[in-house]
């Protein structure tokens, strides 16, 4: 896996994290007990691989970083579980486009956590996501036959958020490397919820199917397809990494589409559009607006 090419590595984890809703759907327990498992299975495996390539962490970069490792796992924690309520209370694609808003957030708070400037490109790039949005959870036609449900739509639009904090509570970080700062994150992630789903009171009484499905998040849809990331990072330039991503949520819709013939309605396609164009604009670099 290791000899792999970069470009392979990175649209290999892009496409497996597109296919993770597909996984969740299917397992009978709540979002809070896979977002616990997930992180947990998803460091043991980073973990492993670390002793298996014989390289340490970082623990003096884990201590200077402390307090934005424990914001932006227990945001990742939530994340998790706001992303996979979406998941069934809505079609997959819908779900994935909601939580791809995540960017258009960011750069609607960047000016005040980040200072970075707000440009047309960006007000326009906003505008459409927006619309996009509306689009998806079918605002203006009426919600039918519970695609699109507003719930699910809230829900994905919190996961947004929280995904959100995590990339602004990254920019915050010094001297460790994204292997650090992501084995520390699950791990914190971990801890956080582990306390919540006991609180829960949750039956953790699944069937084989499910005990597999979960095993396949944590170790395929995180570990691994994290590992296949961030060897790739090295050797990819930003603009291919960014172009690459949209394999995740274009992945989604397809697979919510074609293999499990969940509906989309041509105004909600057109909401994808909008939201996936949006996110693809501000790729660009900015001119002088």
């Amino acid at each position: 896996m290791i000899t792999l090419p970069a470009t392979l590595k990175n649209i290999s984890a892009m496409l497996i994290f597109g296919s993770i809703g597909l996984f969740v759907r299917y397992i009978d327990l709540a979002s809070s007990q896979i977002a616990l498992v997930r992180g947990f299975i998803g460091a043991a495996v980073l973990l492993f691989a670390m002793s298996v390539l014989k390289k340490s962490l970082d623990f003096s970069a884990w201590r200077k970083n402390a307090l934005i490792l424990l914001i932006s796992g227990g945001a990742i924690g939530f994340n998790w579980i706001f992303l996979f309520q979406a998941y069934h209370y809505t079609t997959i694609a819908v779900a994935t486009l909601t939580y791809y808003l995540a960017p258009t957030i960011v750069v609607l708070v960047s000016p005040f956590f980040l200072h970075e400037r707000f440009t047309r490109r960006k007000l326009i790039c906003v505008i459409l996501a927006l619309i996009g949005m509306m689009l998806i959870a079918d605002i203006f036609t009426g919600l039918s036959s519970g695609v699109g449900s507003m719930q699910g739509v809230i829900y994905g639009i919190c996961a947004a958020a929280f995904y959100a904090s995590v990339i602004i509570s990254n920019k915050f970080l010094h001297d460790i490397s994204a292997m650090d700062s992501t084995i520390a994150q699950l791990i914190i992630a971990t801890l956080i919820l582990l306390p919540y789903v006991v609180c829960q009171d949750n039956s953790w009484s699944a069937d084989i199917a499910s005990l597999l499905l979960l095993l396949t998040v944590g170790a395929i849809h995180t570990g691994f397809a994290y590992l296949l990331y961030f060897s790739s990072l090295q050797k990819l330039s930003a603009p291919t990494v960014a172009l690459f991503s949209y394999i995740d949520p274009v992945t989604a819709i397809l697979l919510s589409t074609f293999l499990l013939a969940e509906p989309m309605s041509p105004v909600q396609w057109l909401g994808a559009v909008l939201i996936l164009g949006s996110l693809f604009i501000s790729q660009f670099p900015a001119g002088k607006s």
